[in-house]
């Protein structure tokens, strides 16, 4: 599978839960990602290396996992210094370029750590207009970093929207570092979740039209390219322009939902986050962690909102669909398809009432770890395929560095995907899903074998361990069962082992002394 005229395409949403493919899930419409399952092969089995929005990013950057490349949650930076896939790439000749959404620094910053991605830059618009790169290793970046109207809202997309003449989007997002009552109603389950700004002004239609722009750059500078075009959404607040926000009957959405008792075998975070209002617990656990998405008691949301909350989310994915759609036909018309690698797939899942719970980061299920990806390559790539093979994030930088011709650095982790993808079987045994969320708690590691999941806990002796088979909902914690204790010590053996093997080197051996 390897191509040194390749050109490389990835394009990942946000927070999006995998079973949000029309292909497979008929309450939601996506035409353009079933057209890609359809031209490709999709896989049921990807996992994302951390179940937050930065730590993700930045492995999907540098083929790092977040313990390896340092920004290791949410808050964190990733450091400029480090190899890129889109820097490597770029030194062989690739156009490299950055689409939407970044989110590899965090929205406050000091002198030691710097950060863009913070007020007063974001809305410095005239910062924007002389910064399109380098960054990264991208040569062309065009970044924004607000989700809906958060008052984050600036870079790129600004200038964007005032180049189509509407000069007035200010009035459309809230201040900086400010969230009203009302947008806090939209992270919170009430209305409205109908956004008046057009929907030919967002961003999702910015990140279309300008993935198109960079794609004509590179051909008018005869390159390949690698571009990331990065969708904001679906991440809440769940707020979204019209039709979108219409287009999902709320009486037909069906929420997940929490199983009586399922979390009296859990460990105690499970628990108190939907059977059990302890607030003693949450303030305890968290003191001196930094910010704990996810914490706090998450049950008695009222049912009808959470199906309110679901439909606008999929209005949310189903515009992203369209402007994927755009990019695709773009590639089709400038005949680009049959030379063109495409990935899509999302950093992280997300919780929609499923097990009670609404908010993503410390709660291990597959509704969180597990992630939409679709491949596409014709010729190389079986079209219409499904298959069960594990994937993970991590793997993204090696495969399309062997996909491209080049010889992959030896510091870089992850398995090369490229027989898998070419259907010749799996060439990954387990998965790992790291979690540093907070400094010392809600520290966690999760396992993930074709049959089971164990996930362990850095300050607790209670941990998970599920049959994936038997048990496919995650309803049955077996951590604990007398029944199960030779399987979790081989897989705590596998654990270990799979750590070991995923080692970084950073550097070869040169002599034997």
């Amino acid at each position: 599978m390897k191509n040194t005229e390749l050109n490389i395409l990835l394009i990942t949403s946000d927070q999006q839960h995998y079973n949000t493919l029309g292909i497979e899930n008929p309450k939601i419409h996506t035409p353009n990602l079933d057209r890609l399952c359809k031209e490709g092969t999709r896989f049921s089995r990807a996992y994302c290396p951390n179940p937050t929005c930065t730590p993700t990013r930045a492995t999907l950057l540098t083929g790092l996992m977040p313990s390896q490349h340092g920004a290791w949650t949410l808050g964190t930076k990733l450091q400029e210094h480090l190899p890129t896939l889109p820097g490597l790439l770029s030194q062989q000749g690739y156009y490299t370029g950055l689409v939407g959404k970044a989110h590899f620094q965090p929205l406050r910053g000091n002198e030691r750590y710097p950060s863009i991605e913070k007020h007063p830059e974001l809305r410095n618009l005239d910062f924007w207009r002389e910064f399109k790169g380098d960054w990264y290793g991208f040569n062309r970046v065009e970044t924004a970093r607000m989700h809906a109207d958060e008052g984050h809202v600036g870079g790129h997309y600004a200038i964007w929207m005032e180049e189509k003449g509407f000069k007035n989007w200010a009035d459309y997002f809230q201040e900086p570092d400010q969230m009203s009552d009302e947008r806090r109603k939209n992270y919170t389950h009430e209305d409205p979740r109908k956004w008046d700004l057009p929907d030919e002004m967002h961003y999702t239609t910015w990140t279309g039209e300008r993935t198109v722009a960079l794609m004509d750059e590179a051909q008018d500078a005869d390159k390949p390219f690698m571009i990331w075009s990065s969708f904001h959404d679906p991440h809440p607040p769940y707020i979204v322009s019209e039709p979108w926000a219409s287009m999902y009957d709320p009486h037909d959405m069906e929420p997940g939902g929490y199983t009586p008792g399922e979390h009296q075998r859990n460990p105690d975070h499970f628990r108190y986050s939907v059977q059990e209002h302890h607030p003693d617990y949450w303030q305890e656990a968290c003191r001196d962690q930094g910010a704990i998405h996810g914490s706090g008691f998450q049950g008695g949301y009222d049912r009808e909102a959470l199906k309110k909350d679901m439909a606008c989310y999929y209005g949310m994915v189903s515009f992203m669909d369209k402007e994927i759609g755009r990019i695709l036909d773009a590639l089709d018309e400038r005949g680009l398809t049959e030379t063109t690698l495409v990935v899509f797939t999302t950093d992280h899942g997300h919780f929609l009432g499923q097990h009670g719970l609404t908010q993503k980061a410390i709660h291990h299920y597959e509704d969180l770890l597990k992630v939409p990806y679709i491949v596409r390559y014709p010729g190389q790539v079986p079209a219409g395929g499904v298959s069960s093979d594990l994937q993970n994030l991590v793997d993204l930088p090696r495969t399309f560095l062997s996909a491209a011709g080049m010889e992959p650095p030896i510091h870089i982790q992850g398995i090369d995907q490229s027989p898998s993808w070419q259907g010749k079987g799996a060439v990954r045994q387990a998965s790992i899903t790291e979690n540093h969320h907070g400094y010392t708690r809600f520290h966690m590691n999760t396992l993930v074998t074709q049959r089971y999941k164990l996930t362990v806990h850095s300050d607790s002796d209670q941990g998970e361990l599920f049959d994936l088979e038997a048990d496919p909902n995650e309803l049955k914690n077996l951590w604990d069962d007398s029944a199960y204790q030779d399987l979790k010590r081989d897989l705590l053996l596998q654990y270990a082992r799979t750590r070991m093997n995923e080692e970084p080197i950073q550097m070869p051996r040169l002599f034997g002394a």
